[in-house]
């Protein structure tokens, strides 16, 4: 059994789709607390139900939130424990609570997480793209306006970029990646994940839209898109070896020692040198 702190928030994971994935430490956390507060208490039943939790709940959703919060904050500060919950995975991400979690730090309240499944983390684990620096972005803007003014910002960004996406609107979001980002730009379809119909379906974007378009099943359930970050412009006047030599040299010493050390060794000019490792910090 765990061990409940009084007046601690616990921020609880739940699956994202395979029940078999809730934590054991998670079930004895939503029994134990006094209350739960669920982004959709309808929804929330259902899973307390099957893990046979009789702890009573309470909505807290991204409309009414700054409305409850103060009443959670009050039940907190006077002992009581509490447990958020999202719909599915991992609670703030793309999920309600930001404002109870910084109300709780504000108000001195310990704010405990109990790990668990995360759609974005699922998806870029299984993507088979680089996963040292990742941007999650969420939800892309509905509208395509607005949408790909926010693509157009991240044409540049090096990091593989994580998405959400609503399955009727996935194909327009991925035409608009593909006409953005270059077609020849490398991304995966992660949807359902660990539910049935699970797919992870790894293209260049230009392929992707025609693997999406050719079969209405890709279109429907919960998605999550990862794109390939922006390659790294070669830096001008190096070629290949002195790139590597003073990447390198650059994990072990400062920009300048190993800017000096590479144009020694390599007869490239130091400044190149030191301009393609202040770039790669960037």
């Amino acid at each position: 059994m765990v061990s409940i702190e009084p007046g601690t928030l616990y921020v609880v994971a739940t699956p994202i789709g395979n029940l078999g994935d809730m934590t054991p430490r998670a079930v004895d956390t939503l029994r134990a607390v006094d209350l739960i507060a669920a982004e959709d208490t309808r929804h929330t039943a259902g899973l307390l139900r099957h893990f046979a939790v009789g702890t009573p709940l309470i909505s807290l959703h991204e409309h009414n939130e700054r409305q409850v919060v103060p009443r959670l904050i009050e039940q907190l500060t006077s002992g009581r424990s509490l447990a958020l919950v999202s719909d599915a995975g991992t609670p703030l991400v793309s999920d309600p609570g930001y404002h109870l979690t910084r109300a709780a730090h504000s108000a001195g309240v310990r704010v405990s997480p109990i790990p668990g499944a995360c759609a974005a983390v699922a998806a870029l684990a299984v993507a088979g793209l680089a996963s040292d620096r990742f941007l999650f972005v969420g939800f892309p803007p509905p509208k395509s306006g607005p949408r790909r003014s926010l693509f157009e910002s991240l044409r540049k960004d090096g990091a593989t970029l994580v998405f959400y996406e609503a399955p009727h609107r996935v194909l327009d979001s991925v035409q608009e990646m593909a006409a953005v980002f270059g077609e020849s730009r490398l991304a995966v379809l992660a949807r359902e994940l660990t539910k049935t119909y699970e797919t992870v379906h790894q293209a260049p974007l230009g392929e992707l839209i025609n693997f999406i378009a050719a079969d209405a099943d890709q279109r429907r359930g919960e998605v999550v898109l990862v794109v390939e970050g922006a390659p790294k412009t070669p830096a001008k006047g190096l070629d290949e070896e002195a790139r590597r030599i003073a990447s390198l040299l650059g994990d072990e010493l400062s920009v300048k020692q190993a800017a000096a050390l590479t144009a020694k060794i390599t007869g490239a000019k130091k400044n190149a040198v030191y301009q393609y490792l202040t770039s790669e910090l960037e």
